[in-house]
């Protein structure tokens, strides 16, 4: 982790794409104010345009200085784009929640705030991808579907590595029966990505979950940065805690990667 205190942007880093520009950035060291003060990019938060793209030209600078920046506009399904051409606009954005490219020098990336931001790489064909896997976009398979997209620009199964960035923990993430009983009728070994909470309700592992389709896809590795979203105000913006508190908007953090 890189952090230069709270003026600065904190850029998180993941051991396994060392070498590659990469950052799961925090709501450190932004311009917006109020509920959403700090690093917001969420481009439908409800936060002035220009201070979102203030965040949004910061976030870049702070992993790959001068680069370009695409996005997707999430809508928590398994779908994943190829950006190979030129890049689009923030108005143009596709429908998705994942994007891969192969193309030096541009940085993609992926919005989160509790969902599970994930980041992977196959140097040795020169592709990245990263992916917004929320529960339903998780089950759905959107880490296959990002896969699958660079293994289509020539990456290599056996060669992807990927890194689960910060997403709300088990600790902090409870669920109904109904919500665990979607998860068991795709497998019954889900069962382990759920403890007892209180009565009638489970306690779900976003990142663990994630994790463990990544190492089920056959790839090279996976690591998981271990970040709750949820008690960490200062750090991370959170869907669920601005929920309970009752709070009027909530802010987006931002996932970044580029080829190296």
């Amino acid at each position: 982790m890189v952090d230069l205190g709270s003026d600065a942007v904190e850029v998180n880093l993941a051991g396994l794409l060392d070498g590659l520009p990469h950052g799961f950035l925090g709501r450190r060291g932004g311009v917006s104010s109020g509920g959403v003060a700090g690093l917001n990019v969420g481009l439908g938060s409800g936060d002035e345009p220009a201070a979102v793209a203030e965040n949004r030209r910061r976030a870049a600078e702070a992993v790959l200085p001068g680069a370009p920046l695409a996005s997707v506009y999430q809508i928590h399904s398994p779908d994943c784009v190829i950006l190979s051409e030129e890049v689009w606009s923030d108005a143009q954005r596709p429908h998705a929640d994942a994007l891969v490219t192969n193309r030096p020098g541009v940085l993609i990336g992926v919005v989160t705030a509790d969902c599970a931001p994930v980041l992977l790489a196959d140097r040795v064909a020169g592709v990245v991808g990263a992916a917004h896997a929320g529960w339903k976009g998780a089950i759905g398979g959107v880490t296959d579907s990002t896969i699958a997209q660079m293994i289509s620009l020539g990456a290599e199964r056996a060669r992807i590595v990927a890194a689960v960035g910060p997403c709300i923990a088990q600790a902090s993430y409870e669920v109904d029966g109904a919500f665990r009983d979607r998860f068991l009728a795709m497998a019954a070994d889900n069962a382990q990505f759920f403890a007892q909470g209180r009565e009638g309700h489970w306690q779900f592992d976003l990142e663990l979950y994630v994790a463990a389709r990544l190492e089920s896809a056959g790839i090279a590795g996976v690591e998981r940065l271990g970040l709750d979203t949820y008690p960490a105000p200062e750090r991370f913006y959170s869907y669920r805690r601005a929920t309970h508190r009752q709070e009027a908007s909530y802010g987006r953090q931002i996932s970044l990667i580029a080829v190296g």
